[in-house]
């Protein structure tokens, strides 16, 4: 059995990273390979060098929502802070409320003086609730006019310019935190990657909140995953399989392409086929990769289910060793830090 502690390591504050860098590629980059245990110290930039002609780089496409709203209770003006999740079915949600002892079944929120309404229809745990909308107009519209950009909680310092905490080919409206892997980049590079003949493919895996949590069962084996929206379109598929087909790696950008891949790969028996649906995949170690060659991604929480992945991948005693390099070497931590490339 593989216990939670299995996964934890001591991390000092001041590595977190508050705010992004104002070069998005200035980032420095980890190099780890998982089979001969090198590591390299670079920066971003040079990611290039990890790809070769023939490659396909995949990158979810997600768009975060600005999913943090605040709304009041029209019969007492009780304040209430909602933080949407997941679109569940038509202009029902997923959402977490604060305080959430104000929010019980029935319980009408209204936000931005009426524009936009909700009714509690389900209470979950841990403050979650299950509210449906009413509106008038385009629903996506009036979230971009009222809400706030969620950053994570370990995240202390205001966001100037909320672009940062999107990707610069983020599409896709519908998640509730960014996939910060792809960060790191900007349209420049990805010309320059596409210049060297790396075929550029794109996903879409809606990030849920639950991606980052800490697992808080011993067991790791007991931990429940977050079910979340994905889609690999034919155009996309198709360029994958080409790839694969002439001997090219699939490097994917993040644990979020990684888990779309992979439930994909799982789902069809190794084989890359078009697909849409909702995945709670969790990799661990053991686990055998059907898709992915290699990856960049950015440094997790302790315990987190992102580690666990990273750990599955290239070991999880070399996993560690190679956080622990990054912590001696002031590397910055978590969404807004520096990246890891695993090959």
């Amino acid at each position: 059995m593989l216990s939670t502690e299995n996964f934890d390591f001591d991390l000092p504050e001041e590595l977190i990273a508050q705010t992004p860098l104002v070069d998005r590629t200035s980032s420095r980059l980890l190099v780890l390979d998982k089979e001969t245990g090198e590591i390299e110290d670079k920066h971003f930039s040079e990611i290039i060098d990890e790809l070769e002609a023939g490659d396909a780089l995949v990158m979810n496409d997600t768009r975060v929502l600005p999913a943090r709203l605040y709304g009041e209770k029209p019969e007492t003006g009780g304040h209430l802070e909602v933080l949407l999740l997941t679109n569940t079915e038509g202009d029902t949600w997923e959402t977490l409320i604060k305080p959430a002892r104000r929010a019980k079944v029935g319980t009408q929120i209204s936000f931005g003086d009426g524009r936009l309404k909700a009714t509690v229809v389900k209470e979950l745990d841990h403050g979650g609730r299950i509210i449906s909308f009413d509106y008038q107009g385009i629903f996506l519209e009036i979230i971009e006019s009222l809400g706030e950009m969620p950053l994570p909680p370990y995240i202390k310092e205001r966001l100037e310019d909320p672009d940062r905490y999107q990707t610069v080919y983020a599409k896709e409206s519908g998640s509730a935190a960014a996939p910060t892997a792809g960060l790191h980049f900007t349209k420049e590079l990805l010309e320059k990657i596409e210049a060297k003949g790396v075929r550029l493919v794109y996903l879409t895996l809606h990030v849920g909140l639950g991606t980052f949590r800490p697992v808080s069962v011993e067991n790791i084996e007991e931990h429940e995953m977050h079910s979340e929206f994905y889609r690999l379109t034919e155009e996309s598929a198709a360029v994958l399989n080409e790839v694969r087909a002439a001997g090219g790696k699939i490097v994917a950008v993040g644990t979020t392409s990684i888990r779309t891949l992979e439930t994909i790969g799982t789902k069809f028996g190794g084989e890359i086929k078009a697909d849409s649906g909702w995945t709670n995949i969790f990799i661990t170690p053991g686990y055998e990769f059907k898709v992915v060659q290699a990856f960049s991604t950015n440094f997790h929480l302790p315990k987190s289910t992102l580690v666990m992945l990273v750990s599955a991948f290239a070991g999880r005693t070399l996993t560690l060793s190679a956080y622990q390099h990054a912590i001696n070497e002031q590397y910055r931590f978590f969404s807004f830090g520096d990246a890891m490339f695993i090959k």
